[in-house]
């Protein structure tokens, strides 16, 4: 059997009865930062907002009027679910798509609203796989595979073909692709080696779902013990064998992020063209940007693939939390303070006019407590200066940048009462979010009443908002209560909620 021609089949791919074209945007903002013309490869824009699309479809056109007639079947609980279904409707094909029974509804719609027959078997994608391989043998239909396939990589290739040819007048420097199962990283890189022999091509993968990374270290396909979850769309622990092969040919090498990286480069994107990439598909800027900076390269020509936009909207909270751990504008830190009056103040004084991203304090002793503080940062090298300057003041400083569990829970576990804190009265305020709001805030409050709990977090509203402990003997409640209307501050007494009473 001669070898498959991947070039022709990439040029004869039929992808563009449902699939488009999809621009090559100039990144300008991004470029400018990073001294790099920076392009992205639109591909959140095609119509089931992934480029799985192209080899699903590419496959499915392929088949004879035999396999058509029994139907196509895959297992896939995302973008190529909906990639399959909607290329079957479109040839008038039946299509079974097994997903886990774990996979959200609005998932599990998305395919049916396309006119897949959804059969749910299963609590993750390898029990889905085994139960939809049982079925095409029961039934015999074609399983469409979603990336270990040639028809599949050909049609994942034809983003080489429209790039190339999208950015003719330019010299194509490096162009950084997403890696799950290998199929468009092997398809694209087939392609521009043939075609733009300089331009290298570096595959990007996260650092927890490292498959392709580990396989050509080891110089053969390894299987992962567990993924990370977090960018799903790339969660795989076996490549493809085809794909492997490809990707240990083509590729000139595969970049590592971690979830800050994914997380700052989806609010890079966002800030560029307002769309919000899925994890996955976030991950081609995310190896760009990490290659810029370890290469300290300028003036290159450098283009990404965002390669989806299904984002489960659930996740957004967790990608604006860590984009400015990602970028390095926010740097962490556990501060050990004495407990006594008036070094709360003390201790943001030396703050200075820095931007205070999140306080959190619960008191625990009569002796110390720590604090739990963010602090926006314009680089890196910030956080260290921060750090020395704090304990040149006596402080004993904890960085907690790079401490993953900390960055993750530490922040929720600043509580608990303890049995030293005394006549303690909770308050909600809320006062106007500028720069110093914060020191302003805590140099009114202080003198005569203790703070025995803090807690902060700019969220980027208008108004920031504090949940404060404060030591007031009882005598002294009326007196207090007219200190807080004479500094103006809007407050909310929480002293009776209950439910708030449960946890702090």
């Amino acid at each position: 059997m001669p070898p498959f021609d991947y070039i022709q089949a990439i040029e004869n791919a039929r992808v563009y009865d449902v699939a488009k074209e999809t621009p090559l945007t100039l990144a300008p903002k991004l470029s400018a930062r990073l001294h790099n013309e920076v392009l992205l490869k639109r591909e959140d824009l095609q119509p089931v907002f992934s480029f799985k699309l192209r080899g699903a479809y590419n496959k499915i056109a392929h088949l004879s009027d035999e396999e058509r007639k029994k139907g196509v079947i895959c297992a896939s609980a995302g973008n190529h679910a909906q990639g399959v279904a909607m290329s079957a409707a479109k040839l008038g094909i039946r299509a079974t798509i097994v997903m886990p029974v774990t996979t959200p509804e609005i998932k599990v719609h998305a395919v049916e609203a396309l006119g897949g027959h959804v059969v749910l078997a299963g609590d993750s994608y390898s029990d889905a796989s085994t139960h939809a391989k049982v079925l095409r043998d029961e039934t015999g239909m074609t399983y469409i595979h979603p990336y270990d396939d040639p028809l599949v990589i050909a049609g994942q290739g034809t983003i080489a073909e429209e790039l190339l040819r999208q950015a003719k007048n330019k010299d194509l420097d490096a162009v950084f692709i997403p890696i799950g199962g290998g199929g468009l990283a092997a398809g694209m890189a087939v392609y521009l080696r043939a075609l733009s022999p300089k331009t290298k091509i570096i595959g990007v993968e996260p650092i927890d779902s490292a498959a392709m990374f580990d396989s050509l270290n080891a110089n053969k396909r390894v299987v992962l013990k567990q993924v990370g979850i977090f960018a799903d769309g790339v969660a795989v622990k076996q490549v493809g064998e085809h794909t492997f092969d490809m990707c240990k040919t083509y590729l000139d090498e595969v970049i590592l992020v971690h979830t800050d990286e994914i997380c700052a480069a989806i609010k890079d994107i966002y800030d560029e063209i307002r769309s919000v990439v899925e994890p996955a598909g976030a991950l081609g800027l995310a190896g760009l940007k990490k290659y810029v900076k370890r290469e300290q390269a300028r003036g290159l020509v450098l283009a990404a693939i965002n390669s989806g936009a299904n984002m489960n909207f659930d996740r957004l909270r967790h990608v604006a939390e860590r984009a400015e751990l990602g970028e390095k504008r926010e740097a962490l830190f556990a501060v050990k303070i004495p407990e006594k009056p008036g070094a709360f103040l003390t201790f943001c004084e030396l703050l200075s006019d820095r931007i205070v991203t999140e306080f959190n304090y619960r008191m625990s002793s009569r002796d110390a407590a720590y604090v739990y503080v963010g602090i926006g940062i314009k680089h890196s090298i910030e956080s260290k200066q921060v750090a020395e300057e704090l304990t040149a003041q006596g402080y004993q400083v904890t960085p907690l940048l790079e401490n993953e569990t900390a960055k993750l829970h530490l922040r929720h576990l600043v509580g608990g009462k303890s049995a030293d804190v005394r006549n303690e009265h909770l308050y909600r305020f809320e006062f106007p979010e500028r720069p110093r709001a914060l020191l302003d805030f805590l140099t009114k409050l202080a003198g005569r009443w203790n703070i025995s709990l803090f807690h902060y977090r700019n969220h980027g509203a208008a108004y920031g908002r504090v949940l404060v402990g404060m030591e007031v003997p009882d005598a002294e409640l009326e007196q207090f209560h007219s200190f807080l209307d004479d500094v103006g501050y809007s407050y909310v007494d929480e002293s009776e909620n209950d439910a708030l009473r449960l946890f702090v």
